[in-house]
């Protein structure tokens, strides 16, 4: 049997409609592995969110967390973390934005935000990962893995052109919903990440199957010699994503169902 490695975006692919695991797919996953399998998660969650769901599955999966600034190997070594450069988070952090529209910062230690925002807590109600609320002005511009504005999409668009303009290929801009603008070093993605981690594990992108539902899991699905994208998906991405295969709803356990028949479990 030729070993395989699942990657798997978490929200709106692996995760259901409440942003928690089926029981099915906790079961798939745990077969496989058993057959010899690698697993890695690949989120724009934060590192300490994401393993609450590794710790759920109970198996020994690969974290590739903040869109590809962090990667975590089974036993929770840091194999990876690409930070933006302090000038370039200085101008993210400062970029003028409507009061509605919220800057957040992720570190390798947690999560800042410039203000309360309990209402994206929901998101994370299965883990309990929190904020800290720091003022932009306090924010340290240091080991920062990504700037995530979240807001009015017209509001995103215009500081999506605003960082573009300062920075340039100094940044890696994307979206992981329409009202999600998630900014990185440049070069910083889950298909880097992704491609590090294969050579780490002695396999080829032929050899991995990877799952995604949106724009920041472009790069990754690409370069799996298997990729799928969600019924749910970003309008988007299947047209970015060369031989992509269209797969059932995040809210059916469609990964399960799908890897299912694709292992003859």
């Amino acid at each position: 049997m030729t070993p395989r490695l699942i990657v798997s975006d978490l929200d709106g692919t692996l995760l259901g409609s409440d942003h928690t695991l089926h029981d099915s797919t906790v079961e798939v996953l745990r077969a496989l592995v058993e057959q010899g399998h690698h697993v890695a998660l690949a989120s724009g969650r934060h590192y300490h969110d994401m393993k609450v769901f590794r710790d759920q599955l109970d198996i020994p999966a690969h974290l590739i967390s903040t869109n590809g600034a962090y990667v975590h190997n089974p036993d929770d070594a840091l194999l990876a973390a690409n930070h933006l450069e302090p000038e370039h988070a200085k101008t993210l952090i400062g970029l003028p934005r409507p009061p509605q529209v919220r800057l957040n910062l992720y570190r390798e230690s947690g999560w800042h935000i410039d203000s309360e925002a309990p209402h994206l807590l929901s998101l994370h109600a299965s883990t309990g990962f929190g904020y800290e609320v720091v003022p932009p002005a306090q924010m340290d511009t240091n080991g920062v893995g990504k700037v995530l504005y979240l807001g009015d999409p017209k509001a995103l668009k215009q500081l999506e052109a605003q960082a573009q303009e300062a920075h340039g290929d100094g940044l890696h801009i994307t979206y992981s919903t329409i009202d999600s603008l998630e900014i990185m070093a440049g070069g910083v993605n889950k298909g880097v990440a992704l491609s590090s981690l294969l050579e780490r594990l002695g396999l080829a992108p032929v050899d991995c199957l990877a799952f995604g539902d949106n724009l920041n899991d472009t790069e990754m699905l690409d370069l799996a010699g298997e990729a799928q994208v969600m019924a749910n998906a970003h309008p988007a991405l299947f047209d970015r994503v060369t031989g992509a295969e269209r797969i059932g709803h995040h809210g059916e356990a469609a990964v399960a169902e799908w890897l299912k028949k694709r292992f003859g479990l």
